[in-house]
């Protein structure tokens, strides 16, 4: 079973285009304006026109109204919601009902004890992203470009399908896999040549890198 890739944080159509010809199986769009990856429903509605349908588009969404979501869907053909904020598993469960789309839920992982609220998550969602936790003072969720210790996930049994993120790059992916036992990852900066702007090399070396360790 080959490894399952997803390019977060798409702006662009070089970026698009290098995450398809590359092969990756996502592509994310973020909905949360303070991100410099941020797009509105127009730009990503143009960039999901150029995806074959073997690549699913991705919404992250970070806390957002049920208003927030359906302005997006009425544009952008998601086939996944990722869920990037605090959102309670009450919550997920409502915003998975309500637009009848799976739902993938983005936890910070820093601890063991982190991983205890797994559990709590599983009958409210598809799949989980387990990311780093956000640096102490960070203004944005998610890792921020930093990792977490893999062998915290190492033979553990997760109770739903689950993607490996934080601090991904083309040079330490193939042993963030191993120390993992991931079958999927998520990058975003670990592939961009400046903040914000996908570099189609590193995307191509990314994605061969995590192929390759498959």
């Amino acid at each position: 079973m080959s490894i399952e890739v997803k390019i977060c944080g798409i702006c662009d159509a070089e970026g698009l285009d290098s995450a398809a010809r590359s092969g990756a199986h996502l592509v994310g769009f973020v909905f949360y304006p303070p991100s410099p990856r941020a797009v509105v429903p127009e730009q990503a509605a143009r960039l999901a026109q150029r995806l074959s349908p073997g690549i699913t588009p991705v919404g992250l969404f970070v806390d957002a109204t049920d208003e927030a979501i359906q302005e997006v869907l009425e544009e952008v053909p998601l086939r996944l919601l990722q869920l990037h904020g605090q959102e309670s598993p009450e919550r997920c469960a409502e915003i998975r009902a309500r637009f009848g789309l799976p739902v993938m839920k983005a936890l910070g992982i820093a601890t063991e004890a982190d991983l205890a609220r797994l559990d709590a998550y599983a009958p409210a969602v598809d799949r989980f992203l387990l990311d780093a936790k956000p640096p102490p003072g960070a203004s944005l969720p998610g890792g921020n470009a930093t990792s977490f210790d893999w062998t915290l996930l190492a033979g553990r049994s997760i109770p739903r399908p689950w993607m490996l993120a934080g601090g991904l790059t083309p040079v330490n992916v193939a042993g963030a896999l191993r120390a993992s036992g991931a079958r999927a990852v998520d990058v975003s900066s670990g592939v961009e040549r400046m903040r914000g702007v996908k570099d189609p090399v590193l995307i191509r070396a990314f994605v061969s890198a995590a192929h390759s360790a498959g």
